[in-house]
């Protein structure tokens, strides 16, 4: 059976001798995630952070995207400077795009209560497609008998992470470099695409100690790519649950939950549900399971307050 994914993004990218990708991996939980988009955020959360993320898109769609992720960050001097990684795997149809990536952040003090993070992002991507395993209707067309191998594509980035204890607000482009690659016939080639995100959350009482407003947002801009703008809001109770929805412009909805399992660790879960054409339209929606855990470490005598983002 013909992998209908697969096909699409191949016609679509690898029609040109000359390609560029769109948009990067996405997320529901992106607001558990920002250290992937910008690296301002390494050491925000005053402790070791770890976190895991599977994204699941278009379930029982061949060829349909999946996404793994991990990333772990912590504070250090004072917590005036922050380091962090994060490692990504990701897949759609026969393409798959690995990721390893260092982060660095400065923090400067702006107010009493707000920082400006300085963010530096360094690593690498590996590209690599198996192109020849596609069913097509035209047999031994030379482009897609070949495998798509990158060599070691080192990349950059940084961005601004201006934040406070009940809200934040970032800029970044997480890979500057917009290296070449090509397939290892030569047949076909291609370059990696500069993405540039703009990021915002605020945390709202309600009027009891026990229920709090959490909008976020988080802008993607990428060349050859319509403007694509993603909103949540969820509603925190006492603390621990954590419920909303999201929308998606031009792509999904979707709802979110959340809930500590324990004092450090978190656990999420995002149902996103794609409107952009029938075609896919036709398959169980996206499912995006999400882990962190917090290393705090104990001060006595001082009040830890609530980490919010």
């Amino acid at each position: 059976m013909i992998k209908y994914v697969a096909i699409a993004f191949v016609a679509v990218t690898f029609c040109f001798q000359e390609v560029n990708a769109q948009f990067d991996a996405m997320y529901t939980h992106y607001s558990f995630n920002t250290l992937s988009v910008n690296p301002g955020y390494a050491g925000s959360r005053d402790a070791i952070t770890l976190t895991a993320l599977n994204r699941s898109q278009w379930v029982n769609f061949e060829g349909a995207p999946t996404t793994q992720t991990f990333t772990a960050h912590m504070p250090l001097s004072m917590n005036q400077m922050g380091v962090g990684i994060n490692v990504i795997n990701d897949n759609i149809g026969p393409i798959n795009i690995s990721s390893l990536y260092a982060d660095y952040s400065y923090d400067v003090k702006v107010t009493k209560n707000t920082k400006l993070a300085l963010g530096l992002k360094a690593g690498m991507n590996v590209i690599y497609g198996k192109l020849h395993e596609l069913h097509l209707d035209q047999e031994n067309d030379p482009k897609f008998a070949t495998s798509l191998r990158s060599d070691i594509l080192p990349n950059f980035g940084f961005g601004l992470y201006y934040h406070a204890p009940r809200w934040y607000v970032g800029a970044s482009t997480p890979k500057i470099l917009e290296n070449d690659f090509q397939s290892n016939s030569g047949v076909l080639s291609g370059k990696e695409q500069r993405h540039y995100f703009v990021i915002g959350g605020a945390a709202i009482d309600l009027g009891s100690s026990n229920l709090v407003l959490k909008p976020t947002s988080l802008l993607k801009v990428t060349q050859g790519a319509p403007v694509e703008l993603d909103m949540t809001l969820m509603v925190i109770y006492n603390e621990q649950l954590e419920m909303g929805f999201m929308f998606r412009t031009q792509a999904a909805t979707g709802i979110l939950i959340g809930y500590n399992i324990m004092k450090n660790l978190r656990a999420g879960y995002a149902f996103d549900w794609s409107f952009v054409n029938r075609t896919l339209r036709d398959n169980n929606g996206t499912h995006e399971i999400m882990i962190r855990y917090d290393f705090v470490k104990k001060d006595e005598g001082k009040i830890i307050s609530p980490r919010f983002f």
